[in-house]
């Protein structure tokens, strides 16, 4: 039981990994001993935020803009020239957008589901040959889908695209879940108010309001995001799939 939810040894790939949720589940893993590749739009960024992390574990930067197909593929390209395989791969790489509803632009649309719904979608299909080599009886590979709170009921804010692109990525957990089984895991989390770039403006006009309504009266810490993906990641979470785990202080559970 003492090995029940290590990670050590293991090979992670955390898209959106140099700030916010990505950035929390990226530095969790690398202290809990996995070898962790961070990916996000900047090579800059990316690579300060591995150099970071590689202080405590071995963090490697491999940018890509994951709006596209074929950045999808050139990531999982990159990254089999350097692994023979991937144990967990973390789809977080979103965007956001917020407009009223008279105004809602049409890019928006495109823009959104792009990078939060197809995005996950090529990415983890075009790492099944590298997650299916690291699978092995009882200690199957992971994919973990970062969806939200929004994708569970109606968010407070006019973000139509974001939070119908993470109901999408709910249900599109479930029905990879079936397609991937047994080898690979799917699974999503649906984080609540966490301190992150997207959730900036929201916590700064609403922040009395969103602690109030939450159970447990706090916003989510780096803790609680690094602890979902390493229970999923470890032996402790080998026989959850097709889940949509919220993490969000109780929010979700006064609605739908």
């Amino acid at each position: 039981m003492k090995d029940l939810f290590s990670i050590d040894g293991k090979v992670a790939l955390v898209t959106g990994g140099s700030r916010g949720i990505g950035l929390m589940i990226a530095r969790g893993f690398v202290e809990a001993g996995a070898k962790t590749y961070v990916s996000s739009r900047k090579a800059d960024v990316c690579a300060s935020v591995a150099a970071e992390l590689s202080k405590s574990g071995t963090c490697i930067a491999l940018p890509a803009d994951l709006s596209t197909e074929a950045e999808c593929r050139r990531l999982a390209d990159e990254l089999a020239k350097r692994e023979p395989a991937l144990h967990v791969l973390v789809n977080n790489a979103g965007a956001n957008w917020g407009a009223p509803l008279a105004e809602y632009p049409d890019g928006a649309w495109d823009k959104v589901l792009a990078l939060n719904v197809k995005g996950p979608f090529h990415l983890t299909r075009l790492c099944v040959p590298l997650l299916e080599k690291a699978s092995r009886p009882g200690d199957p590979a992971r994919v973990i889908n970062i969806g939200s709170i929004d994708g569970l009921q109606a968010p407070v804010l006019e973000t139509y695209a974001y939070s119908a692109s993470k109901a999408a990525l709910h249900h599109m957990t479930r029905v990879l879940a079936h397609k991937l089984a047994p080898a690979i895991t799917v699974n999503a989390v649906a984080p609540g108010p966490f301190e992150s770039k997207m959730m900036a403006e929201t916590l700064a006009r609403f922040h009395d309001v969103i602690v109030g309504s939450c159970p447990m009266g706090r916003i989510g810490a780096p803790e609680d995001m690094a602890g979902i993906a390493i229970y999923l990641a470890s032996k402790a979470g080998a026989y959850v799939t097709g889940a949509v785990i919220p993490v969000d202080g109780g929010i979700s559970t006064r609605h739908g």
